[in-house]
């Protein structure tokens, strides 16, 4: 068992060169361009000493997340199950991660930095649409921006049709779920709940 760093690094070579380097303190034009193309990004956040950690899928359109610069991300909190599981972690610990991905790249963008939540009108103001508005943006203070290669999308074949997974292969969510807490009721089928969903979403974000 690996016990401390000395041990952990005596399994792999040294980093090369161009794998420290690369790393960014702020947005440069690729990582700004790579963040508007993408649709879905990857939350992680810490919370309370001794918790557990915390990672988040949140998706929109194509750059739904905003860069009013070269240091700063913003990133509407959309509806969800009203845990805030993510956003009463930032409350206690300010440190964020961002894993950005763009349909198609097998390359992905990982940003790190601090947070603050945002509730002031020209903040919300950005995000909001005509049926609905944003309660909370997470204002990011880049300070680490890192591309990613493209082995482990490539590994994943997480693009290519043939590695698609019927979604008959599992019950529908709400059947999983009802069956953990042993609920005995019918549940919701998935095809009513993705239409559902859809008719939310598609309220969210407005005339296209």
């Amino acid at each position: 068992m690996i016990t401390n760093e000395e041990q952990l690094r005596a399994l792999y070579e040294a980093p090369a060169e161009r794998a420290l380097l690369k790393q960014q303190v702020d947005l440069d034009r690729y990582c700004l361009r790579f963040i508007a193309l993408s649709p879905l990004c990857i939350v992680s956040t810490a919370g309370a000493p001794g918790a557990l950690l915390d990672a988040s899928p949140r998706g929109g359109p194509p750059g739904f997340v905003k860069a009013p610069d070269k240091h700063t991300l913003l990133l509407p909190d959309a509806s969800g199950n009203n845990r805030l599981d993510s956003l009463s972690n930032l409350v206690r610990d300010p440190r964020i991660g961002l894993l950005f991905l763009v349909p198609g790249f097998d390359e992905t963008l990982r940003v790190n930095g601090t947070a603050r939540l945002r509730d002031e009108a020209h903040y919300t103001a950005l995000f909001r649409t005509e049926n609905a508005r944003t309660r909370v943006v997470i204002e990011v203070d880049v300070q680490e921006a890192y591309l990613h290669c493209a082995k482990a999308l490539m590994r994943a074949r997480l693009w290519q049709p043939e590695a698609q997974v019927p979604r008959t292969t599992m019950p529908g969510l709400n059947q999983m779920i009802q069956a953990q807490m042993g609920m005995q009721a019918p549940a919701e089928s998935q095809e009513v709940m993705v239409a559902r969903y859809a008719h939310q979403i598609a309220r969210e974000q407005g005339p296209a």
